[in-house]
């Protein structure tokens, strides 16, 4: 314990900088291999290097030989059998800065990538006129409205949230709630909208996206089954026809919200827009 105790104290600061570096190498690394085959053999590789000790510590020299001489040909299999991905994790590590890249930059691609998955997903839902209604959690937790649906807790991308509304699956109707980068459930049923002066041409999506806006801070974002058209709730307010740029710029003020608090700002092309 002594000694243990002597070695915290004395860490330097040119130490804490050189396990940072190792810390931070390992992680990228490890993001690298998550959910490859790669991730399969390293825990692999651990399970044999920890037999090779243990059979050392209690002598069993033939085993303990065995797992030497398979560790030593092993690591010349291993560069022969995956060559392909470690000839592409080279090619990732000098395209994308691998060791350079700032933690800003890390958070400003991931929000970049976010928010045009969700563009990407709308613009073509509003090209098929297929319908779909799209909702953002902010401050107010929406639990009891996610409970009503189907637990997903997945990445957001284009390719699942068009499959969610693609008409006659069991999920086309509902709605979908996304919360930071996560698509948390689909099919949720919201609150209709309580305005009894709303225009007889919106759909119960356009009602319902009201709803949910009138009773929390959240954001909808509505396509039209019918024109194909895209709308915007907020605040219990809704704007209509509103194209892809503007979209982006919404977002944008969602994942990136200005030092006055402002959540949207956006161009209102409708002059009968609800008001």
């Amino acid at each position: 314990m002594s000694y243990i105790a002597d070695l915290f104290l004395n860490i330097s600061i040119r130490n804490m900088i050189d396990i940072f570096i190792v810390a931070f190498v390992f992680y990228k690394i490890y993001t690298l291999i998550k959910e490859t085959r790669a991730e399969q053999l390293i825990k692999g590789i651990i399970v044999l290097l920890v037999a090779t000790k243990i059979s050392e510590w209690l002598k069993l020299f033939t085993i303990n030989w065995i797992l030497e001489k398979t560790i030593e040909v092993g690591v010349i299999a291993l560069l022969i059998v995956f060559q392909p991905e470690l000839r592409r994790a080279l090619e990732y590590i000098g395209r994308s800065r691998f060791l350079t890249k700032s933690l800003v930059e890390i958070k400003e691609e991931d929000i970049n990538n976010v928010i045009e998955e969700i563009v990407e997903a709308v613009a073509s839902l509003s090209r098929q006129k297929i319908g779909a209604l799209i909702i953002f959690e902010k401050e107010t937790g929406l639990n009891e409205v996610i409970e009503t649906g189907s637990r997903i807790d997945g990445l957001v991308s284009s390719g699942l949230l068009i499959n969610i509304f693609i008409p006659n699956t069991p999920l086309h109707d509902g709605a979908v709630i996304i919360k930071d980068k996560k698509i948390k459930a689909a099919g949720c049923l919201l609150p209709l909208s309580e305005n009894m002066n709303l225009k007889r041409d919106l759909g119960t999506r356009h009602r319902a996206a009201l709803g949910i806006t009138e009773k929390s801070d959240s954001l909808a974002i509505v396509v039209s089954e019918e024109t194909g058209a895209i709308s915007v709730a907020d605040n219990g307010k809704l704007s209509r026809y509103v194209d892809t740029k503007t979209l982006r710029e919404i977002l944008r003020k969602i994942y990136e919200p200005d030092e006055q608090g402002i959540l949207l700002k956006w161009r209102n092309k409708d002059e009968n827009n609800q008001q």
